[in-house]
């Protein structure tokens, strides 16, 4: 049994979590991930969340803390850290022309493999960004965030650094645990930075889409 896992109140079932979808069509989504067909989809039955904006990969390196904390600071492109991107919403990075793309899993977890392959994009050493929005009904105070992700990862809750996990690891349900937080009623951000270093296919990138915790 995993140590972390809670019960969830009635109130968490009532989130909603909106990508502010605009579906393009052209893409065919990878098997793993859709395109959104509605403007909310609530949380999993565990409290997963599971549609996500995310940005094709940054090239990076390295996955200790020290680097990825520099790597994930630095300013790739503007409003990096308020942003709340569309579906198809275009940023430059270094001279390339990247794109926000809005995605359903239909598992616990975001395959970034199958998100970057799909797109003819690099799956190693690479930083991937991730925003989504939790509508919540009412304030919740004294929750978590449980993530995990391949490999480190650090993630923020309006505005707010909030945890991060670092080095070469396997994505294993609520493998970090943030201290407790308060939602704030209507919209709260919730952003990711993943880096995946270097490794093979059966290693693929991704995170458990997080969820919240009592």
């Amino acid at each position: 049994m995993n140590p972390y896992r809670t019960q969830h109140t009635p109130a968490l079932a009532a989130l909603a979590v909106s990508a502010l979808v605009a579906i393009v069509s052209a893409q065919v989504p990878p098997t793993t991930l859709t395109s959104p067909a509605s403007p909310q989809k609530a949380p999993g039955a565990d409290g997963f969340i599971q549609r996500w904006l995310l940005l094709e990969p940054i090239g990076a390196n390295g996955l200790t803390e020290s680097i990825v904390q520099a790597a994930v600071k630095k300013e790739y492109f503007r409003d990096q850290f308020t942003v709340v991107p569309h579906d198809g919403d275009k940023v430059t990075v270094g001279g390339a022309l990247l794109t926000w793309h809005a995605v359903d899993t239909k598992n616990y977890n975001v395959n970034l493999y199958h998100f970057a392959h799909a797109l003819g994009k690099p799956t190693s050493d690479v930083l991937f960004w991730a925003v989504t929005v939790v509508n919540c009904p009412q304030e919740m105070r004294g929750v978590r965030l449980a993530i995990g992700s391949n490999a480190a990862s650090v993630w923020w809750v309006n505005g707010k650094e909030v945890i991060g996990i670092y080095g070469d690891r396997q994505t294993v349900i609520d493998d970090g645990v943030s201290k407790r937080l308060t939602l704030n009623k209507g919209p709260n951000i919730v952003r990711a930075a993943i880096v995946n270093g270097g490794g093979a296919r059966t290693s693929a990138p991704g995170f458990w889409t997080p969820r919240i915790n009592r």
